[in-house]
């Protein structure tokens, strides 16, 4: 045994000696860092109830209605529709988790994460939609057991399990091709902070959706010209949101599967926007050298995307999405590595990582031929 197994193993067996625990809440020494200790570990045992209290927040209305100003839990029950009792002890919770602020003993106004919250409607939306992934992770051993996919999140994403999914019609993509539209501001804030698109002459979005991220490139750089590339039925809602944007004009929509058509040719910088993530290995490597085929010499392709911390796993990443993925049925969360050796077997040679605003949520990585 190394002489860090050992020290693991000293440790473990003192933080599971139930004696020790009293000696180092009573100790004022130890006292605060056993008190945060064991508040870490409660949090962990009941984070799910504070992910549903959120939700409550979010599809009563509560944030909004505190938004137009402070109220009382009376007013708060009246206009929820909720009984009093409920209202109190929602609003009670919410103050615990910073989403409302206490002003007197029975009125609340809006907090700062309940501010924060309402700033970012894609966050909302995701906050409503994750009922289809708390279905799933009602039993997240039996998901494991299982190899995941199968239940409310994988029929959410018709494409993920789908032997034709250009086959799809528009009611069945209406719902995540508008829930992946609301949350790109963020996203696209982020990416053309990072990257200056207006350097290259034609922008295709592989993926694109609605064209929500092509509206902001669009919108960055007015000189470039505009591709997008996706399923018939999404390529038939970007036409219509990329005509209300003012952007039709200069924008060609090419209507197909990226694992089993080729991709249109002509762009000097190409970009896939959360788009890798929902591949498998096997439809990863496809996806990359469809795309490295449609690249010039000169070529750019942009990756962006949550990325895994790898040897030092993050939260966000290996936690949260991980297990997004396994619900979904398809798909899986990549450190930059790991993405860095799928795109030399798809034939790009130059790779570097670009600096993100938010690195934890979104990694951003330009590869070249």
């Amino acid at each position: 045994m190394s002489l860090r197994q050992s020290l693991i193993a000293w440790r473990n067996r003192l933080l599971g000696d139930a004696r020790f625990h009293r000696l180092a809440a009573d100790f004022p020494l130890t006292r605060p860092i056993a008190r945060r200790r064991t508040r870490d570990l409660f949090d962990l045992v009941a984070g799910f109830v504070y992910a549903q209290t959120l939700a409550a927040c979010v599809r009563l209305g509560l944030l909004q209605l505190l938004a137009r100003g402070p109220d009382t839990a009376a007013q708060v029950a009246a206009r929820l529709a909720v009984p009093q009792d409920a209202a109190e002890r929602l609003l009670k919770a919410a103050e615990a988790l910073g989403l409302v602020e206490r002003l007197e003993p029975n009125r609340y106004a809006l907090g700062q994460q309940g501010a924060a919250l309402l700033g970012n409607a894609g966050l909302l939306e995701m906050i409503d939609h994750h009922q289809h992934l708390y279905a799933d992770l009602g039993d997240c051993a039996g998901l494991l057991r299982g190899g995941g996919g199968g239940g409310a999140l994988a029929a959410y994403w018709p494409y993920a399990t789908s032997a034709a999914p250009r086959e799809a019609g528009q009611d069945s993509v209406a719902s995540y091709s508008a829930l992946m539209a609301a949350t790109v501001p963020s996203v696209a804030a982020d990416i053309l902070h990072a990257y200056p698109v207006g350097r290259h002459r034609r922008l295709l979005d592989v993926g694109g959706g609605e064209g929500a991220f092509l509206a902001y490139a669009g919108a960055r750089a007015p000189k470039l010209e505009l591709v997008l590339f996706d399923l018939p039925a999404v390529a038939q809602r970007a036409s219509r949101r990329l005509k209300e944007a003012g952007l039709i004009d200069r924008t060609r929509i090419v209507a197909g599967d990226f694992l089993t058509d080729a991709a249109p040719g002509g762009a000097d910088l190409v970009t896939l926007i959360r788009i890798l993530h929902d591949q498998d290995d096997a439809g990863a490597a496809v996806l990359l050298r469809t795309v490295r085929s449609a690249l010039p010499p000169d070529g750019v392709l942009l990756i962006a995307e949550p990325m895994s911390g790898g040897a030092a796993p993050d939260r966000v990443a290996d936690v949260y999405f991980a297990f997004y993925f396994l619900a979904m049925g398809r798909g899986r969360i990549r450190s930059p590595t790991e993405i860095f050796n799928l795109l030399r077997a798809a034939g790009f040679s130059q790779m570097r990582r670009l600096k993100t605003r938010t690195p934890f949520l979104l990694g951003a990585i330009e590869a070249r031929p």
